[in-house]
């Protein structure tokens, strides 16, 4: 089984791909599923990371089945 990943709005047009497929033995972390999947390409400052729709940090854990899902900063005003 694999995790999915995929990439919102800027993040998407700067990694160019929506979406990716890594497999859950290369990736322990969040962080890990970055660079596999960017090829070691710097995480953005104040990239938004989810784990299955929920907010986590680039340490969290990560197993099989995951959605991991990866935003630019929000704005507003």
């Amino acid at each position: 089984m694999s995790i999915t990943v995929k990439f919102f709005a800027s993040l998407r047009e700067q990694v160019g791909q929506p979406e990716a497929e890594v497999s859950e033995n290369v990736v322990k972390t969040v962080a890990d599923v970055w660079n596999t999947t960017t090829n070691d390409m710097s995480i953005p400052e104040n990239t938004l990371m989810a784990v299955n729709m929920d907010y986590v940090e680039s340490t969290h854990a990560v197993k099989a089945g995951d959605e991991v899902a990866f935003f630019p900063p929000v704005t507003g005003g």
